[in-house]
């Protein structure tokens, strides 16, 4: 198995400096560099640094490779010193372009996603399996509309929702500051294999039913080659036990997600016009106002968009000539109320209070953000669904006109 790992920011070395610990040293992980000085760099300090609880652990043989080919640095000038030796313990990839990807990890900022994927496109197949693991949501709905058209071509999808918390206090050197956990959910599969299967299977106790990787791949699968990676990708993936990582239903993570998804629709751009911490949310009153308007839009977006996913699966249901009177309909989630949402806010608000928050730190440092993939994200949906948004859509205006501002205009 080849493992791949785009975006190696805190959240990427978090994840590759465990897998790396629990794979044996034959399945090789891949770091992808946006440049070759990043590798270079990486390279020189021959391994990646980890601290939780004030031990610091570090991780090496990992295979390195660059994402842009454009990046490779330019010949040396006449007289320049010779470059450092590569670690023995590290693996310099030349022509990545001929390496098929297996499991791809994608912990990129989501703005950034779909360009890349569609870079790494050549390298990946319908055997293959991507893992979006980042803040916001619609990267996976945009990669079915932009890059992979084709049901019958398409990769195997993960969606995770990451509650770890880790920051970087050097070049790959990062805290683990907060412990929290990585929910997986795999996407349904176009061909129609049943995942979750194991849920439904009346010879066994519902008290003791739970997703089976048979299901993903049994024995003597006649398509094992098409399911292979998915397979692997999850079991090694469940072998990280310091990240808290389980397999659960999909409805499940994407309940998690939204949840995620509403409270970094009130964090992010509050403290990033704001300038201020997390906690600062928690502690003042018109904060906490705003936070309502938020997660009031947020929860009717959720609601009118799983009303309409449910009347699509009812008329699906009409075609194929089965009855739909009678058919229990999904209540909507408790977990995806105003209230809930606002309750799950002030959690983890108070939780990190002394954080910045990843859009703070691209605002302070003049980069895109990812606000489009968060508040931006709900106004589509209310677009879509005919819900009006007006506090998330001026938030995500707000925050789109601070990153196009000049730092320090006065």
């Amino acid at each position: 198995m080849h493992f791949h790992i785009l975006g190696i920011g805190s959240i990427g070395s978090l994840v590759a400096h465990h897998l790396r610990r629990v794979l044996p040293i034959g399945h090789s992980i891949g770091l992808i560099h946006k440049t070759n000085q990043d590798r270079e760099r990486l390279l020189q300090k021959g391994s990646l640094s980890l601290e939780r609880a004030g031990a610091t652990d570090e991780s090496r043989g990992f295979h390195h490779e660059v994402y842009h080919e454009d990046s490779i640095s330019p010949t040396p000038p006449p007289g320049s010193p010779p470059p450092l030796p590569t670690p023995p313990s590290e693996t310099v990839v030349k022509d990545a372009s001929k390496i098929p990807i297996d499991s791809l990890l994608v912990t990129l900022k989501a703005h950034q996603t779909v360009h890349a994927i569609k870079v790494l496109g050549p390298r990946i197949s319908s055997n293959s399996t991507i893992v979006l693991l980042q803040n916001g949501m619609g990267v996976y709905e945009k990669l079915l509309k932009e890059v992979f058209l084709n049901p019958s071509q398409r990769p195997h999808f993960i969606l995770a929702s990451n509650t770890h918390g880790a920051y970087a206090t050097g070049f790959h050197k990062v805290v683990h500051a907060g412990v929290g956990a990585i929910d997986l959910g795999i996407a349904p599969d176009s061909q129609g294999r049943d995942f979750e299967a194991g849920m439904y299977d009346n010879e066994i106790d519902p008290r003791n039913r739970q997703l089976r990787l048979s299901d993903l791949s049994p024995s003597g699968d006649q398509h094992a080659s098409r399911y292979r990676s998915l397979r692997a990708t999850i079991a090694a993936l469940l072998l990280l036990e310091p990240l808290n990582t389980s397999w659960k239903p999909f409805y499940d993570v994407q309940v998690n997600i939204r949840r995620k998804l509403a409270v970094n629709a009130v964090i992010n751009p509050l403290t990033a016009l704001l300038d201020c911490r997390n906690g600062d949310i928690h502690d003042h009153q018109p904060a906490r106002a705003l936070m309502k308007q938020i997660c009031d839009e947020a929860s009717a977006v959720y609601e009118a968009q799983m009303t309409a996913e449910t009347q699509t699966w009812l008329a699906e249901l009409k075609a194929q000539g089965i009855k739909t009177m009678g058919v229990p309909l999904p209540p909507f989630p408790e977990a995806l109320t105003s209230q809930s949402l606002q309750d799950e806010v002030l959690r983890v608000a108070a939780i990190t209070r002394r954080n910045i928050s990843s859009t703070l730190q691209d605002v302070r440092k003049g980069r895109h953000t990812e606000i489009m993939y968060i508040n931006g994200y709900l106004r589509e949906l209310g677009i879509e669904y005919d819900v009006p948004t007006p506090v998330n859509t001026t938030l995500a205006d707000l925050i789109h006109m601070k990153y196009l501002l000049p730092l320090n205009i006065l």
